[in-house]
């Protein structure tokens, strides 16, 4: 198993694309960024066409009140916005890593407000979480 070290050391020797692309750590970052560029992307064209989900029953009332009654609206922006971080995070997996995880994190307070979704809002803390564990392995792996 090749250390950071020996990393940098063979890429020095002109080694280093062919050992780096077999890290783990470039591994798992090019999974995470893939995953992070595509699912923003999905979610955030469903929130127009609704064929995986009715998008708006993740709209608490008080939110859908705070938009005047327009949530559908609403979650258009939102569908946009996402579509917007998803193709940051290809471009950008630095920044846009930590927006899509602030993002989540806004999400998971959302959901809070809405009960009998406190399961979905879990699996998002899960997501939250390879967000920020992308942002880190972007320090490393995401050219500059």
């Amino acid at each position: 198993m090749a250390t950071t070290d020996t990393l940098r050391m063979a890429d020095a020797r002109g080694l280093g694309d062919e050992r780096a692309s077999a890290s783990p750590s470039r591994q798992a970052f090019q999974i995470l960024r893939f995953g992070f560029t595509v699912a923003p992307i999905v979610a955030g064209l469903d929130k127009f066409f609704h064929a995986l989900v009715n998008w708006d029953q993740y709209l608490p009332a008080v939110v859908n009140n705070m938009v005047g009654g327009h949530g559908h609206a609403f979650m258009n922006v939102v569908g946009v916005i996402e579509i917007v971080a998803g193709i940051g995070v290809a471009v950008k997996p630095r920044i846009f890593s930590y927006v899509v995880a602030a993002w989540l994190v806004g999400i998971i307070v959302n959901l809070l407000l809405i009960p009998g979704y406190y399961d979905v809002a879990l699996r998002d803390l899960g997501l939250a979480l390879a967000a920020l564990a992308l942002g880190r392995l972007s320090a490393e792996h995401a050219k500059r």
